[in-house]
Parts: structure tokens; sequence; C-alpha cells
């Protein structure tokens, strides 16, 4: 299904994979580590992630986006299972030193361009079983599926649900998985969900300097 998502939230896990937790010196977190990304920050498939003047280092983050297809609050996994209505490849794009330097994610996480998603829906899938790779100049960064993951999608959404309402057409950010590294202008990012799709998306400097 050709992609449109008009979601009210986009609310992103962190430290999912173990491995990726560790790559960045952090702890693999006890319960779900939620974040939003404001909707202002989405990006198209073939549009340019900007890298802002405010940054010295620009991230990529390959992740299984998950579309929520149904009102789902404090749901059950089984439920939680049940409410999903697709899945779809997303970049997790990061400011890490404003990350690291704000200790909130919102800056890091929430500029324009910052979370490229598509280039479609699926809505046949096997949860349990998807792969995901990250691609920077064609050559891999990332690997990981999703029998990685700290918390399976399920959980995720309940975990979510019991917190905030969830509507038709929000998207989760599953988290990613280890090898993040830096991106430059001209660099071309890939994330690929197999039997799902490929993201691409280039990169450039920001036009706008510094005041």
């Amino acid at each position: 299904m050709t992609l449109v998502v008009q979601p009210t939230k986009i609310v992103c896990i962190g430290r999912n994979y173990a491995a990726h937790a560790r790559e960045l010196g952090n702890e693999v977190p006890a319960e779900p580590l939620i974040f939003l990304k404001p909707p202002s920050a989405l990006l198209p498939p073939g549009a340019a992630i900007v890298v802002p003047h405010q940054s010295k280092r620009v991230e990529h983050e390959a992740e299984i986006g998950v579309v929520i297809g149904a009102r789902t609050r404090h749901a059950s996994p089984a439920e939680a299972r049940a409410a999903i209505f697709g899945v779809t490849c997303l970049n997790d794009v990061t400011a890490r030193d404003l990350q690291r330097r704000d200790v909130q994610f919102t800056r890091g996480k929430g500029f324009d361009t910052f979370c490229p998603v598509g280039p479609w829906i699926e809505s046949e899938f096997e949860l349990d079983a998807l792969s995901i790779r990250g691609r920077v100049n064609g050559q891999d960064r990332q690997r990981g599926t999703t029998r990685d993951m700290v918390f399976s999608i399920p959980t995720l959404i309940a975990f979510i649900s019991s917190v905030m309402t969830l509507e038709p057409g929000d998207l989760i950010a599953t988290g990613t998985p280890e090898g993040v590294g830096p991106l430059v202008a001209r660099d071309v990012v890939e994330v690929e969900i197999e039997g799902v799709g490929t993201l691409i998306n280039v990169v450039e400097a920001s036009s706008t300097t510094s005041r």
C-alpha cells in the first residue's frame, strides 16, 4: 500500500536492541524507554535529510516502523498485535551531539526531515521474523531482526497504550540495531526491511547559517 501517514504522534523506543545500547555506553532499560518525534519531522522517500547547522554529528538509525490501525488504550499484548495496521521502513535520524548535551531527546531527534519513512505500508507480514538493514552509500552499517529486540513489538504497543491513547495512523519507531554512524552531505541512506521494501534518502547540508 502506498504510504500515506498522518500521525497525531510519532512514538519512538530507545535502546531496544541490547548491542545498540552497549555501543553508546548505555544500560539496557528495565522497561521500554519512550520518547516522541514531532509529525513535522516526517520525510518522504527520496527527499533530503537536512543536517542542521546546530549539530556536528548527525547519525542514521534504521528502524522498523509500525502504523497503528485502531484506537488503542490499555491494550494487552494480544490486543496490541491486533491493532497493527502495517509495518514500514523508518530512519530515526539523530543529532547525537545534541542528544548527549541536552539529556532530553527532543531537540536531537526532532529537527525537520529527521523521520524519513516509507516507501509504503505492508499489511501482510510475519511480525516475529522481520529483518532490517541500514546502508550508507551502498555499504552495510546495521543489521537486526525482531528476534533481537529487548521488548517485542506487541509489548511495546501495550506499554505505550498504558501511557497514552494511540490513534489510527500513529507511528511507532521500534528501536535500532547496533551500527549507527555519522551522515554527511551527499550520502545516500537506505533502510531495508525484508519483504517490506527499501527507504532511500539523500543527505544535504542546511542552507541556514547560525545566527
